[in-house]
């Protein structure tokens, strides 16, 4: 089986879902993972933030991560900066550090530091535009505490991946002065029509991420109550968003916009099954069973695009994902005629995750930086243009193809997901698409 050092990390969020405890996670140093709590206020002070000190220490006590918490400014030095993996902005308000202090934590972002920003983040240092940037908007407004319903629209990412498609809490709900679907990769957003006070029109991320200037961002816009700080899905969602602004998961937190879903969890209207086996469908999630056979996209092909889907195994497992091949019955047309973007780690470098089967190796190194084990989500992005294939884990490109063959063309054709065999058990969410222009027209 294909191990990574986030291996550690993966059973140690396994079992905090489950409500036991595990092993620490594999250190990133010779002091191991480390996290900053800063808390500072200069402005409204919650009094939820005791709370938020001792969850954040408790998530670190059973996640193999050791957690300082300060309110002294001081602390944003660069030699001190450089011992943590991440640092928590939890509910600071108003101008919480000086020029020189600011500084340092710039740098120490463009080093490729975490960021992880809590509630009233957004409600912090207004006038110094590299933090507004890393936080991804601003407060505006709120209104009173009330129930609300979220879209989940990433369940992929270590923050959102054990939620379901929507998810219903209690909180202070923030209205912000900007939208940040636009330079970030909103995780999830406000349904306006659940509560009253929404002021967004419509379109309210209220969690999200990003690679700003060379670190990782993450914010959440829950965790005003003290009562959030006990609450078991928001305790998960605060160690996913750690656990990426540390690097011990990883995720595409580029932003996206203008796909259309071909599986949104709930229809296979426009699918079929091609060759023995199939799918099952459960909470949004279609697992392979037996096989060798396909589950193909029959509504339509594409020419030119950008196809984005999630994936894991179990174990070690194999399937992939198909291309550009014509329409038929029989799975084997696929392979022969297509392309598959391979999902199997442990196979040899053509035949493994991230490759185009049988023609081209990903990047390895990169590759397995990027990747996820077993029984954590991935996102793969595979853009076709012309004859180009060009291939995404996780938001880092691992390979980059172009057809030379004859008899193949990657100018049109279908795609489908394979459920390879019956001992493979490998499970897709989110399969959506946007077309892009097609060269020469």
């Amino acid at each position: 089986m294909h191990t990574t050092g986030r291996l550690t990390t993966a059973a140690v969020g396994a079992a905090l879902l489950l409500g036991g405890i595990t092993q620490p996670a594999a250190p990133h140093s010779a002091d191991g993972t480390r996290v900053l709590v800063f808390s500072k206020t200069a402005g409204f002070r919650h009094d939820s933030i005791p709370d938020g000190i001792a969850a954040v220490k408790q998530l670190g006590e059973t996640g193999g991560f050791t957690v300082d918490a300060t309110e002294d400014a001081g602390a944003f030095t660069p030699s001190n900066l450089r011992r943590y993996d991440a640092v928590v902005f939890l509910s600071t308000t108003g101008d919480v550090l000086d020029s020189a202090q600011q500084s340092a934590f710039e740098d120490y972002i463009r080093r490729g530091g975490g960021y992880v920003g809590i509630h009233a983040a957004a409600d912090t240092e207004y006038d110094w535009a590299f933090y507004g940037g890393l936080a991804g908007a601003y407060f505006q407004s709120h209104p009173a505490i009330q129930p609300a319903t979220l879209n989940v629209e990433d369940r992929a990412h270590p923050a959102t991946s054990e939620l379901g498609r929507t998810w219903q809490r209690t909180d202070e709900w923030y209205n912000y002065r900007s939208n940040p679907r636009e330079r970030a990769h909103v995780l999830a957003s406000l349904d306006e029509s659940s509560y009253t006070g929404g002021t967004m029109n419509g379109d309210h991320p209220i969690a999200w991420c990003q690679n700003y200037q060379g670190g990782r961002a993450f914010y959440t816009g829950g965790g005003h109550t003290k009562e959030s700080y006990a609450e078991p899905a928001f305790r998960r969602h605060l160690l996913g968003g750690i656990r990426w602004a540390v690097g011990d998961a990883q995720a595409d937190c580029r932003p996206e916009n203008g796909y259309r879903p071909l599986f949104d969890g709930t229809s296979l209207e426009g699918w079929k099954q091609a060759g023995p086996g199939s799918f099952t469908l459960d909470d949004g999630t279609l697992t392979s069973q037996g096989g060798m056979g396909l589950l193909w996209y029959a509504a339509s092909g594409f020419s030119s695009y950008s196809l984005k889907l999630d994936w894991k195994t179990a174990g070690d497992d194999n399937s992939g994902v198909f291309v550009s091949f014509p329409a038929s019955d029989d799975p084997w047309s696929a392979v022969n005629n297509g392309y598959e973007i391979q999902i199997d780690a442990t196979d040899v470098p053509e035949k493994t995750t991230g490759s185009v089967y049988g023609f081209q190796s990903a990047d390895l190194k990169k590759r397995d930086r990027a990747l996820n084990p077993p029984g954590e989500w991935n996102t793969y992005e595979i853009r076709v243009e012309g004859e180009r294939l060009r291939v995404w884990l996780n938001g880092v490109k691992i390979n980059d193809f172009t057809n030379t063959d004859p008899v193949r063309s990657l100018t049109d054709g279908h795609i489908g997901i394979q459920n390879h065999g019956a001992d493979d058990q490998v499970s897709f969410r989110d399969i959506r698409i946007k077309e892009l222009p097609v060269k020469g027209k």
